[in-house]
C-alpha cells in the first residue's frame, strides 16, 4: 500500500520513454530522409546567434535579416536547415518571440520550419497561439497534427485534443498513443481502452500506457491481462506492473514478477525496495538494496535512498540509518534532492530515532526552507525526547509553519509533562480536528483530571466534532478506572451508532471498561465475538478473570490462547498465576512459573515473585513461601518482604515469619505503614501482647500512620466515598 508518503517511481520513467519514442516515430514516419551531403555538416552556424538575437530582441529585423542572407552559405536546404535550428536554439532558451520574429522574417522556410515553430508555441505553453498558428499553416503533416494532440492533451483539454485527432487525414502509433495516454491522464479508462484496441500497428509504448492507466487506477486484474496479452515486454512494463503490486499492498506477486524479469535497471529495482518499504517489509527492503549493489550494474539513486532511509526508521536502527546517510554524502546523491524528498526522509528518520541533533543538522541553514513535513517531525521528535523547550523554541521560530500536526503535538508534549494550562490555551487557539481534540481528552485521562475528560468529550460533540476510535478507547478507559457503568454503557450505545468498524484498540478498551466496572460477563461476550484478537486481548481477558475469581475460566482463556497459536508473554503468566492464587492451585502455579521461565525463556519478574508468594501463602504454606524468597536469584526488596507479611496476616499465623520478614521490610522502609499494621495484628491474634504493645508505641514514636482505606458507589449519577470511620457519606 504505496498511498502514504511516496511519489510512484514508474510514471515519470514512463513518461520520458513515451517522450523518447514518441520523437523518434515523428521523424521516422513523415518524410522521406533527405540524402546526407556530400561535404560534413558544420557544428556549429556560421551567422552570429547573439548578433542576431540582439536585433530581434530590439526589432531591428531588416539588420538581422541582412545577417542572415549574408552570413549564409551553401544550397537552399543546407540554409534552411541552419535558419530552422537556430528557431529551435532560441524557443529552447525561452525566447520564443524572437523565435517568431526569425521565423517571419526566413527568407525560406519548410514543413520542418513550421513545425519547430509550432512547437516552440507549445512547449512555452502558448496554446492559444499555437493554435491559430497550426489553423494557419499551408500544409501539415502527421507531425504537426500530433504536436497539437499532445499539446491540448498536456493542457487538459481532452475534448479539444479528441476532435483533433478526429480530424486527422492521417495517423501514426505515436498520434494513437497520444491519444490513449491523454485519455488515461484524465481518467477515462474505458474510452482509452476503445482507442488501444483500434490502434492499427500497436507498439510496446501503447501497451504500456494502457497498462498505466489499470496500475495508476488500481485495476491490476485488468492490467495483468493486457500484460499477460504482450508478446514484447520491456522494462518499463514489468516495472510498472511491481509499482501497481505494490501500491495495492501485493508485495509477494510484485516480487515474483520482479524475479521473472529478463532485465532490470535501478528503476526497477527502487520500484520493489519502496515497495518493501512502504508496506512495512523494512528489512527485506534493506536486503534488496544489498543485491542489487553485489549481483547488478544499478547505481542507486536518490530514490533508492528516500526508500531505504524509510525503511531505516522503521526498523529503528539508528546505526544503519547513519550508514544510509554516509552513503548519501559520500557518494553526493543528496544533491539530486530536488523535491526534497530525501531530506524530509532524514528528518523524519533522525526524529524517529530521538537524535534531534542529527536531524536539525540536516535542516542546519535551510529553516526557512523548511516545509511542514519537516517542522512536523521535528516538533514531534523533540516532544517524544522529552526537550519540551526545545519543540517550543522551534515553534515560535517558525510561527508561518504552525499547523495541525504541529500544534496537536505541542499539546502532547505539554500533557505529557502535566503543562496541563499550557495544552489548554494552545488547545483553545489551535484549528482543532477531531485528533486533537482526542489528544486533550487523552491528556486530561493521563493527569488524572477523569471529569474534565468527559466533559470535553461532551464539548467535543457539541463542536460537531465526529469521534475516532481512539477517543472511545480513551473514555472507556476513563470509565473504567473510575467504574462509571452507567455512563460507559451510553457511551457504548453511542459509539454503537457512530462507529460501525471496531478496530482491535476499542474492542480491547471495551473488554477492560466492562471488567473494572464488574460487569465480566458483558466483557467475555465482546471477547468472543472478536475476528481478531491479540496479546492485549487475551491478557486482559485472562486478568478479568483472575482477578474476579473465575480462576478456571481464566486458565481455559489461556488454554484457548496456546490453541490459536498465540505465543504467551510475562503478563500472560502474570494473570495466570494470579488466578492460581486466588483459586489456592499451587501445583498448576507451580507448573506454569516453570513453563515461564523452562519453555517460553521469560525471565520471571517482581510482579512474578510476588504471585507466587501469594500462591504458596493463600494455600497455608507460609514456610515455603520465606523458603522462596530466601532463594531468589536477586535481592529481596520491599515489595517482596511485604507480600511475605501480607500473607502471614491472612491466617494470622507463623508470627515468627512475619517478625522476620518486617525486621527486613523496616530496614528498607521503616515507615511502611502496612507492614507494621499487620505485624500488629498477627501479635494480638497469637496473644504476644507485650511484643504488639511495645511495636505500637514505636509507631507513635516514628510517627506511622495507615491512611484509611475509602470505597465509593454512584446513586443516580452522584459519587459517594465513604471511609471505615465515617458517620455520613460525602457527596463528590
Amino acid at each position: 500500500m504505496l498511498r502514504h508518503h511516496h511519489s510512484p517511481i514508474f510514471p515519470r520513467i514512463l513518461n520520458s520513454s513515451f517522450g523518447s519514442v514518441q520523437h523518434q516515430h515523428v521523424h521516422r514516419s513523415n518524410h522521406p530522409q533527405p540524402q546526407k551531403p556530400q561535404f560534413p555538416f558544420p557544428p556549429k552556424p556560421e551567422c552570429d546567434e547573439s548578433l542576431l538575437l540582439h536585433y530581434l530582441s530590439n526589432g531591428l529585423h531588416h539588420e538581422a535579416q541582412n545577417l542572415l542572407q549574408n552570413s549564409s552559405e551553401g544550397d537552399l536546404h543546407t540554409r534552411v536547415v541552419r535558419w530552422t535550428s537556430l528557431l529551435s536554439s532560441f524557443s529552447r532558451h525561452g525566447h520564443v518571440p524572437q523565435a517568431r520574429a526569425l521565423f517571419d522574417i526566413m527568407p525560406h522556410r519548410n514543413l520542418v520550419t513550421f513545425n519547430a515553430m509550432l512547437s516552440a508555441y507549445l512547449g512555452s505553453g502558448m496554446l492559444h497561439e499555437a493554435f491559430r498558428f497550426f489553423r494557419a499553416m499551408p500544409e501539415k503533416n502527421v507531425v504537426s497534427w500530433t504536436a497539437m494532440l499532445g499539446g491540448l492533451a498536456n493542457a487538459g483539454r481532452i475534448d479539444d485534443a479528441r476532435k483533433v485527432f478526429d480530424e486527422m487525414p492521417e495517423r501514426n502509433v505515436v498520434s494513437w498513443n497520444t491519444m490513449v495516454a491523454a485519455l488515461v491522464r484524465s481518467g477515462e479508462l474505458e474510452e482509452a481502452r476503445v482507442v488501444f484496441e483500434e490502434i492499427p500497428f500497436k507498439n510496446v509504448v501503447s501497451w504500456n500506457a494502457m497498462i498505466a492507466g489499470y496500475v495508476e487506477s488500481g485495476r491490476m486484474d485488468e492490467a495483468r491481462a493486457l500484460f499477460e496479452k504482450m508478446e514484447f515486454r520491456n522494462v518499463v512494463t514489468w516495472t510498472s506492473m511491481i509499482s501497481g503490486y505494490c501500491r495495492e499492498g501485493d508485495v509477494e506477486e510484485a516480487y515474483c514478477l520482479f524475479r521473472a524479469m529478463p532485465e532490470r535497471n535501478v528503476v526497477s529495482w527502487t520500484a520493489l525496495i519502496g515497495g518493501f518499504a512502504w508496506n512495512g517489509f523494512y528489512g527485506e527492503a534493506l536486503l534488496l538494496f544489498l543485491e542489487m549493489v553485489r549481483v547488478s550494474d544499478a547505481k542507486p539513486n536518490g530514490e533508492t535512498f528516500v526508500s531505504l532511509v524509510y525503511a531505516c526508521g522503521g526498523l529503528g536502527f539508528s546505526w544503519l540509518g547513519k550508514q544510509v546517510h554516509a552513503q548519501v554524502i559520500v557518494n553526493s546523491w543528496g544533491v539530486d534532492d530536488y523535491d526534497g524528498r530525501l531530506r524530509r526522509g532524514l528528518v523524519r528518520m533522525y526524529s524517529g530515532f530521538g537524535l534531534m541533533d542529527s536531524a536539525r543538522n540536516v535542516l542546519e541553514g535551510n529553516l526557512k526552507d523548511c516545509d511542514d513535513q519537516c517542522f512536523n517531525s521535528m516538533i514531534d521528535g523533540y516532544v517524544r525526547a522529552g526537550q519540551l523547550e526545545r519543540a517550543q523554541e522551534l515553534f515560535d521560530m517558525v510561527p508561518v509553519r504552525r499547523n495541525k500536526v504541529a500544534s496537536t503535538c505541542m499539546i502532547a508534549g505539554y500533557l505529557s509533562a502535566g503543562q496541563v494550562l499550557n495544552a489548554w490555551n494552545l488547545f483553545k487557539m489551535s484549528d482543532r480536528d477531531s485528533i486533537a481534540w482526542t489528544t486533550m481528552i487523552y491528556g486530561y485521562v493521563q493527569n488524572e483530571l477523569i471529569a474534565e475528560a468527559i466533559c470535553l468529550f461532551a464539548e467535543m460533540m457539541a463542536h460537531g466534532a465526529s469521534p475516532l476510535n481512539s477517543t472511545y478507547a480513551v473514555i472507556f478507559g476513563a470509565m473504567g478506572s473510575i467504574a462509571y457503568l452507567d455512563q460507559g454503557r451510553q457511551l457504548h450505545g453511542m459509539q454503537l451508532k457512530t462507529v460501525y468498524e471496531y478496530d482491535l484498540i476499542l474492542e480491547n478498551s471495551l473488554i477492560a471498561m466492562y471488567a473494572k466496572c464488574g460487569e465480566i460477563d458483558d466483557a467475555y461476550r465482546i471477547f468472543s465475538k472478536m475476528t481478531y484478537r491479540d496479546n492485549i486481548s487475551w491478557n486482559t481477558m485472562i486478568m478479568c478473570l483472575s482477578d474476579h475469581g473465575r480462576a478456571s475460566e481464566a486458565l481455559k482463556v489461556y488454554e484457548n490462547m496456546l490453541e490459536f497459536g498465540i505465543y504467551p508473554d510475562s503478563l500472560t503468566f502474570l494473570g495466570v498465576l494470579t488466578a492460581c492464587a486466588h483459586a489456592g492451585l499451587v501445583d498448576k502455579g507451580w507448573e506454569l512459573f516453570i513453563a515461564m521461565v523452562d519453555t517460553y525463556d521469560i525471565q520471571p519478574g517482581l510482579e512474578h515473585y510476588i504471585s507466587i508468594i501469594n500462591l504458596l501463602g493463600r494455600a497455608g504454606k507460609v514456610k515455603d513461601a520465606e523458603e522462596f524468597v530466601l532463594r531468589l536469584p536477586v535481592e529481596p526488596n520491599h515489595a517482596i518482604w511485604g507480600a511475605l507479611i501480607g500473607v502471614c496476616g491472612l491466617s494470622k499465623t507463623d508470627a515468627d515469619v512475619a517478625r522476620r520478614a518486617a525486621k527486613r521490610l523496616f530496614e528498607l522502609d521503616p515507615l511502611n505503614a502496612p507492614g507494621h499494621v499487620t505485624l500488629c495484628n498477627i501479635y494480638a491474634a497469637n496473644d504476644r501482647n507485650i511484643e504488639e504493645t511495645c511495636l505500637r508505641k514505636e509507631m507513635r514514636m516514628k510517627g506511622v500512620r495507615k491512611a484509611p482505606g475509602c470505597s465509593w458507589i454512584l446513586v443516580k449519577g452522584t459519587v459517594h466515598v465513604f471511609s471505615s470511620d465515617d458517620k455520613l457519606l460525602l457527596t463528590v
